[in-house]
């Protein structure tokens, strides 16, 4: 059996496969944090919430109604982020002119009652998501044996994070979204509605976490700790690429997915703090991460 580095390849490449998939969520869970903090200011301690909310609505869309993966696909992140339009009207549009610390303790403090709810109504033990019929299986690469599905995940995560990249930083829409956040007064005098773009910005956030939870859904099992378990991880990765920067959290999540996984192969004991050890070692060296811009 061929071997690297002293490992057998297939135990080396499914580590590595593992890492890609873990940093794809990673990528697009940190993307949505990114947007929302580059573009309105806020710390959004409610993401992993929304993470979670995303995956109980394509289950219970699948329980109750029949509805398939592809549907709640699309479902997921309109019904989320609906929930995400009441937040930012009722609590975050009150804060944009505070210290981000506010938003971050009202977010945190949503995140924790989201968790109680769901927690009293499906209890702890998690459930069950199947994988699609037409992502069932795996591919023989010869070297290694691929699951469609964590394929699938892997590309669909990429593709989104890419096209929501492409879409804030390359188009007119892009722009207008920038502008209202840097100077709302102007571009309110050019007759562009603000506090829509602002709205829609966080509800598109909370879209992007609650896709992230539908596609986590048939890999892991789905239950009210799964965001809060997660969302520190992101954290740390939107704080290396640096706090807004969209393209910066895409690369470095998927980058740092990649680094957990090797080092569950050649030093598994440090596989749960190596992200962190990464975070401390950046923010020594470069307080505003590895692609924010200095103040």
């Amino acid at each position: 059996m061929s071997e690297i580095f002293g490992i057998p390849i297939q135990a080396f490449l499914g580590q590595l496969l593992l890492g890609l998939v873990n940093g794809s969520f990673y990528a697009m869970l940190s993307l949505g944090l990114a947007v929302i903090f580059g573009l309105l200011g806020i710390v959004n301690f409610a993401h992993g919430a929304l993470y979670m909310i995303g995956a109980y609505v394509a289950w219970f869309s699948l329980e109750k109604f029949g509805l398939n993966y592809w549907l709640a696909l699309i479902i997921s992140p309109v019904v989320v982020g609906a929930l995400g339009v009441l937040i930012e009207r009722l609590f975050l549009k009150r804060l944009y002119k505070l210290d981000p610390l506010y938003g971050l303790l009202l977010t945190f403090g949503l995140a924790l009652i989201a968790e109680g709810i769901f927690r009293d109504q499906f209890g702890v033990s998690g459930q069950q998501y199947p994988v699609p019929e037409l992502l069932q299986g795996a591919t023989n690469l010869g070297f290694m044996v691929l699951p469609n599905y964590r394929a699938w995940v892997v590309v669909a995560c990429l593709s989104i994070c890419l096209g929501t990249w492409f879409l804030i930083e390359k188009t007119s829409l892009g722009a207008t979204l920038r502008a209202s956040t840097e100077n709302p007064a102007l571009v309110q005098a050019f007759g562009i509605n603000v506090p829509l773009m602002v709205t829609m910005t966080y509800a598109g956030g909370a879209g992007l976490a609650a896709m992230a939870g539908v596609l986590a859904a048939p890999v892991i099992q789905i239950t009210p700790l799964m965001g809060s378990n997660l969302i520190i991880v992101v954290f740390a990765v939107v704080v290396i690429g640096g706090m807004g920067s969209i393209l910066g959290s895409i690369l470095t999540g998927v980058l740092l997915g990649l680094t957990e996984g090797l080092t569950k192969v050649f030093y598994p004991e440090a596989s749960s703090i190596v992200v962190f050890v990464i975070m401390v070692i950046v923010l020594m060296v470069r307080p505003a991460g590895l692609f924010g811009k200095e103040k």
